[in-house]
């Protein structure tokens, strides 16, 4: 299954020391990179922004407020170099994670795919009230929601045309109304999401309304 790297980046979350040490390991990461040769920024003008914001930090204390607001302008610039830097390495890691750390960062993967959602099973139809049943099917993983359908059966047990009853969310409680008292019907359930749309219709079961 094909994975999709996300180079992770939480630099305004971090403290000033956090943010160089992560500096740092991306410009040592990245110096020489046969893999990730041609960033978008000179890793130089990396290495000065590092410089100017441990400078900036050093005058901060007795600078006043004019002093902390070049600081945390220095700050911006570095985060601003490091976001440039970890988008390069996204867009040209091939997906290999390897090329993520190698270059100094962190990462987190998603799947660009995903598979067919398992049919589920109507596990009980019980009374709600007059004209209602309640339909319960045991979840199914990573299902957005869940779609019923219904048929009245004849006098000989044969199920009528399909109608679709609804979309519910909880598969413990999917309650159909507008039922006729004393008739029997046939429920049908199938899951929504996965890589095929839906799932295939679960096997049908049948129970008296009242």
């Amino acid at each position: 299954m094909a994975q999709h790297i996300r180079v992770l980046q939480s630099y305004r979350q971090q403290t000033d020391a956090q943010l160089i040490a992560a500096a740092g390991a991306v410009i040592k990461g990245m110096t020489g990179n046969a893999v990730l040769a041609s960033p978008p920024v000179d890793l130089k003008a990396a290495e000065a922004a590092v410089n100017e914001l441990n400078a900036a930090i050093a005058a901060q204390p007795n600078g006043g407020p004019a002093a902390t607001a070049h600081k945390n302008n220095k700050r911006s610039e570095l985060i601003g170099i490091l976001s440039k830097l970890a988008h390069y390495v996204q867009d040209n890691c091939g997906g290999n994670p390897a090329a993520v750390l190698d270059a100094g960062f962190t990462f987190a993967t998603s799947s660009r795919t995903s598979s067919p959602l398992q049919k589920p099973a109507i596990v009980s139809i019980d009374f709600g009230s007059t004209t209602q049943l309640v339909v319960r099917v045991n979840p199914v993983a990573r299902a957005k929601c869940y779609e019923v359908r219904t048929a009245a059966l004849d006098t000989g047990g044969a199920p009528g045309p399909w109608q679709i009853a609804g979309l519910f969310t909880n598969s413990r409680a999917m309650t159909i109304a507008g039922l006729t008292p004393g008739a029997t019907y046939a429920f049908q359930v199938r899951a929504i999401g996965g890589s095929t749309g839906a799932t295939d219709w679960s096997d049908p079961v049948s129970h008296v309304c009242i």
